[in-house]
């Protein structure tokens, strides 16, 4: 079972929920920020912790031996998604996201997830094993809102790689909006935030408006 902190909406009826997935050696802790920064009070927030240590902070998979951990972790994340939705957070109330190897995670459970979700957002991250993934597409994965964003110098997950992903997944018929930012491995302030919060906000158009 993964840990998570509900940071809840300023709205107490709402159920509409963004989770957000961590990147490598980080932690609920690194996002604490998300919330206040996304602006948008109506939505609740789900911060995860990934299920192994690593040093200071936890990882979604090693590295360097990638398979078991994804797959370990998918099968956790699909637990959450379903005990949400057990919890009345509807699948398409929810937005998945997640930097790094938690917009891997990110991808990879929502482009598998049986249930249509409010949208995908993948920052800074790769597909993992694309072509196996275009295969087991589940039968919602081409009615997903996906948008994923990547820095033009990134120096740790290299740019023209994840591009060229992206024209994969996308000749494949997925639905993904691919932006690209001056930035290294990081989030490009509000500029890139301002992105994120209108993708976030068209999954919601009641709340949005």
């Amino acid at each position: 079972m993964l840990h998570g902190k509900l940071i809840p909406a300023a709205d107490k009826t709402s159920r509409r929920l963004m989770i957000m997935l961590h990147g490598l050696g980080d932690s609920i802790e690194g996002y604490r920020w998300w919330p206040e920064a996304m602006n948008l009070p109506w939505l609740n927030y789900l911060l995860v912790n990934a299920p192994d240590n690593y040093y200071e902070g936890y990882s979604w998979f090693d590295i360097d031996n990638q398979p078991p951990g994804v797959l370990r972790s998918r099968k956790l994340l699909f637990s959450l998604l379903d005990d949400l939705r057990a919890k009345n957070f509807p699948a398409d109330q929810i937005t998945l996201g997640g930097f790094s190897q938690g917009c891997l995670m990110t991808m990879d459970v929502g482009l598998r997830y049986p249930h249509r979700l409010a949208g995908l957002v993948g920052i800074s991250g790769w597909i993992f094993e694309l072509e196996k993934t275009v295969l087991e597409l589940s039968p919602a994965a081409r009615q997903q809102r996906a948008l994923m964003t990547h820095g033009i110098d990134d120096p740790l997950i290299p740019f023209e790689k994840v591009r060229q992903q992206i024209l994969q997944l996308k000749a494949a018929g997925i639905n993904v909006d691919w932006r690209e930012f001056p930035k290294v491995h990081t989030i490009h302030g509000e500029i890139e935030l301002a992105v994120i919060r209108d993708f976030v906000r068209a999954g919601y158009p009641v709340a949005g408006k």
